[in-house]
């Protein structure tokens, strides 16, 4: 128990300076912008979206099912709401409570001695993992994880039980469940009966692969057959009813996401995939270089035959190879256990009962009990536990490490991505076993005192090199720059560019631009960089070139919707009515199939009818305008803030002198945000109207409240002030709009009217020459 307790501790301490970090990357869009966290989204529709809240069935959508992680993040957000800290100290606990299940997992496998503990260590230290703990998002890999070392170790009791007790079937209900589990946390949790069916034939029965056949043919051990056979079952049915529930189809990716996939050449996607499997091994044996992405060039396509990197191909398949060879094939009457060679079974001196490899393949009987009837042959063996071989170990080890990262591999079907840290969280356990187990062999190999302390030694250096690189890398987790800024050595266009948003919000505008035009120097097609520079341009009063950036945009992806709002935006706004109506018209009728986030999309096309129905209203169609508001309130998504689009359609109502309908209106403008400044506004101009003259001034009152420092406030006050005949004080609301809004000439232009209506001429003279200078044009 002392070296599950240590390594729990050492996962939790290494991790600790996480929880000041803030969220980062894919946090936003899983967590901060996701309408399954929130208390007036029913707690069902986890279950029928993806992970980042679009609708399963949608063909926009990931297809990532993992609801008892958000489960796990809304819980986190009706706690602490959008704090950070608490969704970081969930995700080090389960990786402190992985790490001691871990331990525990590899006592079984190697004895309670300190190889065990050196497993743990490694696995609670190794750097791979920060994007998994570090990173909110990569619970999903931890949870999962969890719920996947439970599954394994319920089985194992299953097997240990099977034939003696009636338990047995309830170890493996346990292990169903816990697979089920596994696999609702991420998709890959489901592989774990894979690496159990492997445990029970190489690892509990010690059957070699021509071993198996027979065992079938000839109907020995009818337990292990019926297993095997229900573990199939349910890893099928899981299988089936996930593919179900997404709807029968696979999720579609853009090519930036996975190069490899989108290549027309079948050498350069073959020679890349079988690298990529390389390269996340050497990120396992040397974590040096670790980036947030690797999408897009970060791993460039391998083309050729002469690309030396499929050098590293071929030595990587064939130490698999020569390792499989190793854990498969017929054992010698010599073995190893714990620490020290034995033969014939005598015992080592860690007090287990060794017994020869032919011993242990000629019966076929549970070590754990007195004696156990197979074949119809009795055996009585000792009640001591006999460890797995070396052999059994490095194929359950390989099994671990390999099966799980399966899915990943564009075997079976295109991932979204080329390579993905988080992913590996899982694999790292087959792989720590498999070092920490290799080191314990050379270590029993050498004879020499100095050569063994130098294994031990080494060993524990690369844990000590391995806890150290896991602290500084959290340090890269602290904040998106931080994050981003690491990032760029691996993936530059991706780094800078997200870069550019952290500047942009931090209202360094110079250093934003300059992180945009870095981004699109590396790939110069990036749609949104394209978009992102453009907006910045547009918000520094830069139209002509923001034009040309969203004209980009648009070029490379003719769905992105956002850029023609802000394109109709621009037009608008230029005097140029009819190139911005048929902007906006053509954004609207932009589907939402295939793409990544339809939510933002929805926005987007909600906005440009909400914009195009203004267009109407100011050129006088308030029929055409109040049908376009109506196709805006059909197509917004549950996010979009409505209070606007309501307050318009009061407007548009209340042009057409149909007073019932504007309130109407005007209320669900207030009901959807009741400091909505325009919407009380508006309603206090109605309710004058109507004559409920003292009604209507508590409106105007409370949106100067609202914001005292908005002229349009005052301006409106004072009109309704100069109805009611009260000069004086409409006077002074006039001179107090003036005074707030003097760049705008519809304020100071009103506020010089009514000053003159008030008699008050020489204030009412000041303001026009104030407004005559600000359009000079114009004739007052």
């Amino acid at each position: 128990m002392i070296a599950e307790l240590v390594s729990s501790a050492l996962g939790l301490a290494l991790y600790l300076n996480t929880l000041s970090a803030d969220f980062c990357y894919d946090d936003s869009r899983a967590i901060k912008t996701n309408q399954d966290l929130l208390p007036e989204t029913p707690w069902t529709h986890i279950f029928y979206n993806d992970f980042w809240g679009t609708l399963l069935t949608h063909s926009g959508s990931h297809k990532s099912y993992r609801p008892l992680c958000t489960l796990s993040f809304r819980l986190n957000h009706a706690i602490g709401g959008l704090n950070p800290w608490s969704y970081h100290l969930v995700n080090v606990l389960l990786h402190a409570a992985v790490t001691g299940l871990f331990t525990s997992f590899s006592k079984i496998l190697l004895g309670d001695g300190y190889w065990t503990f050196m497993a743990g260590l490694m696995f609670a230290s190794h750097p791979i993992h920060t994007e998994a703990v570090a990173g909110i998002v990569g619970r999903a890999d931890v949870g999962a994880s969890l719920f996947f070392l439970l599954s394994l170790l319920c089985y194992m009791k299953h097997c240990s039980t099977r034939g003696a007790s009636a338990r047995t079937w309830g170890w493996f209900l346990g292990t169903g469940l816990c697979a089920g589990c596994s696999m609702l946390w991420k998709e890959q949790g489901v592989t774990v009966l894979a690496v159990s069916a492997i445990y029970d034939v190489f690892v509990f029965h010690r059957l070699k692969m021509k071993q198996i056949l027979p065992t079938i043919y000839k109907r020995k051990n009818l337990s292990l057959f019926l297993s095997i056979s229900l573990l199939t079952f349910w890893g099928t049915s899981l299988l089936g009813a996930r593919l179900y529930w997404m709807g029968n189809k696979p999720p579609s990716f853009s090519n930036s996401d996975n190069p490899a996939a989108d290549s027309d050449s079948l050498l350069a996607r073959t020679l890349t995939f079988f690298y990529l499997p390389t390269k996340n091994l050497w990120l396992l044996l040397c974590p040096d270089t670790l980036s947030f992405d690797w999408s897009m060039d970060a791993v460039p396509l391998l083309k050729t035959i002469c690309d030396w990197r499929n050098l590293h191909t071929v030595a990587f398949y064939t130490g698999l190879l020569l390792l499989a060879y190793y854990g498969l094939k017929s054992p010698s009457v010599e073995r190893e256990c714990n620490g020290k060679f034995v033969t014939n079974g005598k015992q080592n001196a860690n007090g287990h009962s060794c017994h020869s490899e032919v011993e242990y393949r000629n019966s076929e009987i549970k070590p754990s009990f007195p004696s156990k009837v197979e074949n119809g042959i009795k055996n009585n063996v000792s009640q001591r536990t006999r460890l797995p071989s070396t052999e059994n170990i490095v194929v359950l080890s390989l099994s671990l490490l390999i099966i799980p990262f399966v899915p990943a591999t564009n075997l079976f079907f295109y991932v979204g991505f080329v390579i993905a840290e988080r992913v590996l969280y899982i694999p790292s356990m087959g792989f720590c076993l498999l070092i920490t187990v290799g080191a314990r062999a050379l270590y029993v190999k050498v004879q020499k005192r100095f050569l063994k302390s130098l294994i031990f030694y080494a060993t524990a250096t690369l844990i000590v090199f391995y806890g150290l690189k896991t602290a500084i890398r959290n340090g890269d987790w602290q904040n998106e720059e931080m994050l981003y800024r690491s990032g760029i050595k691996v993936n530059p266009a991706k780094a800078w560019g997200n870069l550019g948003n952290v500047l942009k919000s931090q209202s360094k505008i110079s250093e934003a631009e300059s992180a945009y035009r870095n981004a699109l120097y590396y790939r110069s097609n990036m749609a949104d960089m394209l978009y992102n520079l453009g907006l910045l341009l547009q918000e520094n009063s830069r139209f002509a070139e923001a034009l040309h950036y969203y004209k980009l945009a648009i070029g490379s992806r003719p769905t992105l919707a956002s850029a023609y709002l802000n394109t109709g935006i621009i037009l608008m706004n230029q005097g140029k009515t009819e190139e911005a109506r048929r902007t906006f018209l053509k954004c609207s009728e932009i589907p939402d199939e295939n793409l990544k986030d339809p939510h933002a999309h929805k926005s987007s096309v909600t906005s440009c009818l909400y914009n195009l129905g203004k267009l109407y209203h100011e050129q006088g169609h308030y029929e055409d305008a109040l049908s376009v508001y109506k196709e805006a309130i059909q197509k917004m998504p549950r996010q979009f803030a409505p209070q606007s689009l309501y307050n318009m359609m009061g407007e548009a109502y209340m042009r057409l002198s149909k007073l019932p309908e504007a309130e109407h209106w005007y209320m669900e403008s207030l009901r959807s945000k009741t400091d909505h400044i325009p919407a009380h506004l508006t309603y206090g101009k109605l309710l004058a109207l109507t004559g409920r003259k003292s009604e209507a001034e508590k409106f105007f009152l409370k949106a100067i409240e609202l914001d005292p420092t908005k002229g349009n406030c005052y301006m409106h006050y004072g009109q309704f002030l100069l109805e009611e005949a009260r000069l004086i004080e409409a006077a002074e609301m006039a001179k107090k709009a003036a005074e707030l809004d003097s760049t705008e000439f519809d304020v100071v232009f009103n506020a010089a009217h009514m000053l003159r209506q008030a008699s008050l001429n020489e204030a009412a003279e000041k303001y026009y020459d104030l407004a005559a200078k600000l359009r000079p044009n114009i004739l007052l």
